[in-house]
Order: structure tokens, then sequence, then C-alpha cells
């Protein structure tokens, strides 16, 4: 059973920056395409940026220039490194496996990013 780990989560200031990781276990995870979600109150969860086995990266328009993915396939964690915060970033951020946009595992716990304005 895959099983995902997140962390580094917690309180900013609007501009500041967090390094969210997950490590992911159960699975063959260099051939993996990994993503990373986000779930604000009262919200849907959306995907915000993917990462291919071939390290091809994607990313929703509204963390474009600010976040970046990455993975780390002999640690199997993938990474999210979030700069110039926002407010709205205020989510319960995951990771999963990705395929076409659909995550294909039950969720972790998640990690919560407050960003303050």
């Amino acid at each position: 059973q895959v099983q995902l780990v997140e962390s580094g989560g917690g309180l900013v200031q609007s501009g500041g920056s967090l390094r969210l990781s997950c490590v992911v276990s159960g699975t063959l995870f260099s051939i993996r395409d990994m993503g990373w979600y986000r779930q604000a109150p009262g919200k849907q969860r959306e995907l915000v940026a993917d990462i291919t086995s071939g390290r091809r990266t994607n990313y929703a328009d509204s963390v474009k220039g600010r976040f970046t993915i990455s993975r780390d396939n002999a640690k199997a964690t993938v990474y999210l490194q979030m700069n110039s915060l926002k407010p709205e970033d205020t989510a319960v951020y995951y990771c999963n496996e990705v395929v076409g946009r659909a995550a294909i595992h039950s969720w972790g716990q998640g990690t919560q990013v407050t960003v303050s304005s």
C-alpha cells in the first residue's frame, strides 16, 4: 500500500517562503509522475504542480513563477518550494501520484500552510 507523508507547512507572512516535502513509500517512486494538490476551506482540491518521472514540470497559473516542484528519487521524496506566498495560498497541501490530472492513491494527512496578510 502506498503511503504519502507530507511535512513542512506552517504559518508565514505574506511574501515569505516555505518548502514542503512528501516522502513516498510502497511504490517504485522513480517511475511515478507526482503532484502537489491543495485544498482551501470551502473549495475543491486542486492540482498546483506536477513533475513527471522525466522531471518535466507543470504549474497552475496561480502559482507559476512562485512555486517550484522537484524530486529526489534516491529519497523517494517530492518537494514544493513556495516563494512569494500570498494569503490565497492558504490551504492544506497534499502530494499524490498523478495520472492525467487525477490523484491515484488514498490521501495522506496533508500539511497546513497559512499565509497571513
